[in-house]
């Protein structure tokens, strides 16, 4: 391995033998060679050693957990056994296009700012077509909470962080852990901590250099709905957000989350949060409403619909 070793990459999985292999391959298939890849398997689990032992690359390191804690304590985990300066987050059922680590080195090397982290847009991929998100980037002086949760149309997508897309200084990492325990939302509460710290900026690549796979035949944690947890998480950082920020969270995401259940009281309940602590604008409540009223399958299929583009079949 090279002594210029400047980039480790950390991808927490668990049972997904398969899915973790892709991911690994699309990290040591960077242009950018000088990395270390660190797969840290949440708990015992032989079939992904196993099939992690067949990758002949120098560059990779398994690091086996003795108990399962999830992937914020594994990606925790990974930031401490990091020998880069730089550490970038991969999931275990996402891919990396290959220019990712080097478009987003430059970027962070070229930042007047002592810890930037860099972000990147990425590819949706769903089983009926291929979005780009975020389909903006982050205006001049816009408070980052806003910029995440207000959107600009009826569906999630416009301002945008995915775990997979950051890069960011290994020593930020460790100062600024990921909270273990939480379920949904990892990526944002991260962020949204981070850039609270000194000399901390917010890039983006401007092009897409992930690709997400939202598979909907697996379980995946964005698909989780654990609704009272993340409500007690959202009032425990409200100083995280802006008023505006804390009410189109509060209809959108938190919305999404209640409405599988039907119940008029969360319904409620949310309304009065949005108003009582936030800021809430029209197109919150009319997000509010369309998510109760279309089943979660239709919605995705609208939204491909309108937002996406026929995947290549090639």
């Amino acid at each position: 391995m090279s002594s210029a070793l400047d980039v480790s990459v950390v991808i927490p999985t668990c049972n997904r033998p398969h899915l973790a292999t892709r991911a690994v391959r699309s990290a040591l298939g960077q242009t950018h060679r000088n990395l270390e890849v660190i797969v840290v398997v949440d708990g015992p689990d032989e079939a992904t050693e196993k099939a992690l032992a067949e990758v002949a690359d120098p560059r990779l390191r398994v690091v086996v957990l003795p108990v399962r804690g999830n992937a914020p304590n594994a990606r925790n985990a990974g930031a401490r056994e990091a020998r880069g300066r730089w550490t970038a987050l991969l999931d275990d059922d996402d891919e990396w296009l290959p220019e990712k680590i080097a478009i987003q080195l430059a970027l962070a090397e070229a930042s007047p700012a002592g810890s930037p982290i860099v972000a990147s847009r990425l590819i949706s991929r769903t089983p009926r077509a291929d979005s780009v998100m975020p389909r903006r980037l982050p205006a001049a002086g816009q408070p980052l909470s806003e910029y995440f949760t207000v959107r600009r149309g009826l569906f999630y997508g416009d301002g945008f962080i995915q775990t997979s897309t950051i890069l960011a200084p290994t020593e930020l990492l460790r100062r600024v852990p990921f909270t273990v325990g939480l379920r949904r939302q990892q990526e944002l509460d991260w962020t949204l901590r981070a850039v609270r710290e000194p000399d901390v900026e917010l890039l983006y690549a401007a092009e897409p250099l992930v690709l997400w796979h939202q598979d909907e035949n697996r379980h995946r944690i964005s698909l989780e709905m654990p609704y009272e947890q993340q409500m007690r998480w959202l009032r425990a950082n409200r100083e995280l957000f802006t008023p505006r920020a804390y009410a189109a969270f509060t209809l959108s995401v938190m919305s999404s989350m209640a409405a599988p259940s039907r119940q008029a009281r969360h319904f409620r309940e949310l309304l009065a949060e949005a108003r009582g602590n936030g800021r809430p604008g029209a197109l919150d409540y009319l997000t509010h409403l369309q998510i109760w009223a279309l089943p979660p399958g239709l919605r995705r299929r609208v939204r491909d619909l309108i937002v996406g583009r026929a995947v290549d079949a090639g």
